[in-house]
């Protein structure tokens, strides 16, 4: 099977538009590496890009992106572990000073976790995986009390990212360092339908739609 012809596509659009604007800083990134200030742990869900949603430049955001967005607590167990090895890059070798969770709506591993079905395959590693979303689950109490599912799934996706916020704070080198005032963690959910960005008010703990300019 050959390489899908619309990536190529893409490719030459990129390498006639974008790549020809940004080329110096390209080889500026090639000479002296990179130093992003900011980290952006998201979703994989092919609808929901950090670069994109924040308009970034090379270069300017050093992003992980796994199913729901999620970090596991802190264990260290000797177990190969990536998002904790991409958290311990940005924070210890990179230096960043933002760490950013980006949930979104209609996620996909979310609605996994609400509705379980049969493994998709013998290792289950999506089930197991989304298992890290049972203390937002019981945080945010049965389904019934709300007055429609989707109005739970929206909840569930938001008290997610605040408890993954806690779960980053397991992390020595990010404790210590948001003590220090060095680092600042954040929460954002992106409204896939609608394009609005809300942010997490640490005070109310409620996500806040970002201002129109």
């Amino acid at each position: 099977m050959s390489f899908p012809s619309h990536l190529l596509e893409g490719y030459t659009a990129f390498r006639a538009g974008r790549l020809h604007i940004e080329q110096d800083r390209y080889r500026d990134l090639a000479e002296v590496g990179q130093s992003p200030e900011v980290m952006v742990i998201g979703c994989c869900d092919s609808r929901v890009s950090p670069e994109v949603i924040f308009n970034a430049r090379p270069g300017e955001l050093f992003v992980v992106r796994n199913v729901a967005n999620l970090v596991p607590p802190y264990t260290p167990d000797g177990a190969q572990r990536a998002v904790s090895a991409a958290l311990e890059f940005a924070v210890q070798a990179l230096k960043v000073k933002h760490i950013v969770v980006l949930g979104h709506a209609s996620c996909g591993g979310i609605r996994a976790y609400t509705e379980p079905g049969s493994p998709l395959s013998p290792g289950d590693f999506i089930g197991r995986w989304m298992e890290l979303i049972a203390p937002a689950a019981a945080a945010v109490g049965a389904a019934s009390r709300f007055s429609s599912h989707e109005n739970y799934l929206s909840r569930l996706e938001q008290v997610s990212i605040a408890k993954t916020l806690d779960n980053l704070m397991t992390f020595p080198c990010v404790r210590i360092l948001v003590e220090r005032g060095r680092l600042s963690l954040h929460g954002a959910y992106f409204g896939v339908a609608t394009g609005e960005l809300s942010v997490l008010d640490p005070d109310s703990g409620e996500f806040r739609p970002v201002k129109k300019a």
